[in-house]
């Protein structure tokens, strides 16, 4: 079985979706994949599915969510006596192998793709992130973007989706595809400008390309919205890497 969040929240068995019901159900396994194999109290759970205002009987009701999702999702073994969700004190458990759910792989590919970056292991580390990143199927939990249960692990998984885009074209500008890779780059930092380390990679690439004078104008711009925005210089590593270029350091060639 597949749990997936790196975008609609989807179960699959044998590769067919599974039905969850309505938005209820769905923000309640949403809600339990996201503390997989921990136990989520029933008042947690209440208070995350239905805030300040819960209907009458709502722990019934809770009950019948949570019924309604192990008949879905049934057991490791595809029983529903073997039950994926189990009741433990003092709410309920979801039980989930780290390789079938996306989030946990994700994160393991990008750990893994960072190390093989640092040891030097290019080719290795492309391959791991470029996996990585596939798992992504649009927004993470995006259907419950503006549910306060979602918001931080939205943030925070999309923070590492970026992490290791940047680690990818790490890889992409040691291989050598620095023309190729300028266009991403200035979309990129459209949609980040204050992001030093893409504006960085694309001032690199631009210099690569020989492009110096747009690596310099990228790199004044990147000053200034640093300052207006922020009130802070650029950090040293994107000041060194100015000063390399005014002199055109051979330490800046593509390895």
């Amino acid at each position: 079985m597949e749990f997936r969040l790196l975008g609609p929240l989807e179960v699959l068995r044998d590769g067919r979706p599974v039905a969850l019901g309505g938005r209820k159900p769905r923000a309640l396994l949403a809600i339990l994949l996201l503390h997989a194999n921990e136990v989520v109290s029933a008042d947690r759970l209440i208070d995350a599915l239905w805030g300040s205002s819960p209907p009458g009987a709502v722990g019934n009701t809770l009950q019948a969510h949570i019924s309604q999702l192990r008949k879905a999702l049934g057991g490791k073994d595809g029983t529903a006596s073997n039950g994926r969700i189990r009741t433990q004190r003092p709410g309920y458990v979801i039980d989930v192998e780290p390789e079938e759910l996306d989030v946990a792989r994700f994160e393991y590919l990008v750990e893994s793709g960072r190390r093989a970056l640092a040891g030097r292991e290019v080719e290795v580390a492309a391959g791991l992130l470029r996996e990585a990143l596939d798992l992504w199927r649009g927004p993470a939990l995006g259907e419950f973007a503006y549910e306060p249960f979602a918001e931080h692990e939205i943030a925070r998984l999309e923070e590492l989706r970026l992490v290791a885009v940047e680690e990818r074209i790490e890889t992409d500008l040691a291989a050598g595809s620095h023309r190729q890779l300028v266009p991403e780059l200035e979309q990129l930092t459209a949609e980040h400008p204050l992001r030093e380390r893409l504006r960085g990679q694309l001032i690199l690439a631009l210099y690569r390309a020989g492009r110096q004078a747009d690596a310099l104008r990228v790199y004044q711009e990147t000053r200034r919205a640093l300052v207006d925005e922020l009130g802070i210089e650029p950090s040293p590593a994107l000041q060194q890497l100015e000063r390399a270029i005014l002199i055109q350091d051979p330490g800046l060639e593509t390895p």
